[in-house]
């Protein structure tokens, strides 16, 4: 009995010091995904799901963080707010995950925000609306370029064209009303008067009563702010009523399927989109090239396919995590507080330059403006 006992505590006193050392470890990091894979956001959290799959893989063939490998537990929220909510239920409480990527769209992302600052787990989402990350929110980031940054990106072209009058269509969600309330609140700024602004449901099919009021109205161009399938039916709408007049889109359909929905009706349409539409046009010496080429390379090798913005952000995401985990040991306040700390971090969309004020941490210079012309993208210098 002495001796077993004497056993028993040598066994513990091993495995404590073992853990001192940081050789008795977690066995694996869970890192937990949320995104629309499937359903009419698929375009977003298909790239994005595939993307994290991909550069986890490539994360523990290298060895894993510290030596630790990392689990990917991923979730498909449909684009449904309320699935988003029962997957990071099922994140935090059953699989225990250490922090969460995702999800793909602002709605789904601003359902479960709440539920991620209580449970004190970090999140980064790849959705794009300011109100994800303003006011900032101590466990929750975000890679996606803010609506804010866009339609200033969008003002600042229609300024150098000496557009006065614009009309506005929005989608009926919180994606929509973020990018509505930066479009109405900066028009001033640029000089710009919005003379007639409607909005559309997520899941109409025909917007022409909606552009007849802008048409009336006499703007100089028109801006749809929303995500697919809804602003490429407004491209159809534009086309077939022959309103001759600019046409800008939102960041939200900065991607081939857009092209693929809107046909020829996409020609001739300007958007803000961050750099990995026109990788092959960047300069040598930008900065982003080399990131994006490699992404790209290793994106199609796996999946036999190209790249979108919308993957980037899951890229993003998973690199700025990796930085986040590393010398953490799996403490959820450690991580928080590397992510909130890392500057100068070079990704798909943009230097990433996160602060305690600033919990997205890009600059303007994460937006560059595209015109689509003959089913392709052309930048404008």
């Amino acid at each position: 009995m002495i001796m077993k006992r004497i056993s028993m505590a040598i066994a513990v006193l091993v495995m404590a010091l073992l853990a001192a050392d940081g050789l008795y470890a977690a066995s694996v990091y869970k890192i937990g995904g949320i995104f629309s894979s499937t359903g009419r956001a698929s375009f977003l959290g298909d790239p994005e799901q595939k993307t994290m799959e991909m550069m986890i893989e490539k994360i523990n063939a290298a060895g894993g963080i510290d030596g630790v490998k990392l689990e990917a537990v991923i979730y498909d929220s449909e684009g449904d707010p309320a699935k988003a909510v029962s997957a990071v239920n099922k994140l935090l409480h059953k699989d225990k995950v250490l922090a969460i990527i995702g999800p793909s769209t602002t709605p789904t992302t601003l359902a479960i925000v709440n539920f991620v600052e209580r449970a004190q787990v970090p999140l980064i989402s790849c959705a794009a609306g300011v109100k994800i990350t303003s006011p900032v929110k101590p466990w929750v980031f975000k890679t996606a370029q803010s609506d804010l940054l866009a339609v200033a990106a969008v003002y600042q072209h229609m300024k150098a064209r000496g557009i006065k009058k614009i009309g506005v269509l929005t989608v009926s969600n919180s994606f929509g009303e973020s990018g509505k309330h930066q479009l109405l609140n900066q028009a001033k700024d640029f000089g710009l008067e919005v003379v007639q602004a409607d909005s559309f449901g997520a899941k109409d099919t025909d917007m022409t009563a909606q552009l007849t009021k802008i048409k009336a109205a006499g703007p100089d161009a028109i801006v749809c702010w929303g995500t697919n399938p809804g602003p490429a039916v407004v491209a159809k709408n534009v086309k077939q009523l022959k309103i001759d007049l600019p046409l800008y889109q939102s960041h939200g359909v900065a991607s081939p399927k857009f092209i693929e929905l809107a046909g020829d009706a996409a020609n001739g349409i300007i958007l803000p989109t961050g750099k990995i539409l026109v990788t092959g046009l960047l300069d040598g010496s930008d900065p982003q090239r080399a990131i994006l080429e490699d992404y790209q390379k290793d994106y199609n090798a796996m999946y036999n396919a190209n790249v979108s913005g919308f993957g980037g952000y899951a890229y993003d995401a998973v690199n700025l995590l990796a930085g986040a985990l590393k010398g953490s040991g799996g403490d959820k306040n450690k991580i928080r507080d590397a992510l909130e700390s890392t500057q100068g971090h070079m990704g798909t969309t943009g230097e990433f330059n996160f602060s305690a004020q600033d919990h997205n941490g890009l600059s303007p210079k994460a937006f560059v403006m595209v015109e689509i012309q003959n089913g392709t993208w052309k930048l404008i210098k």
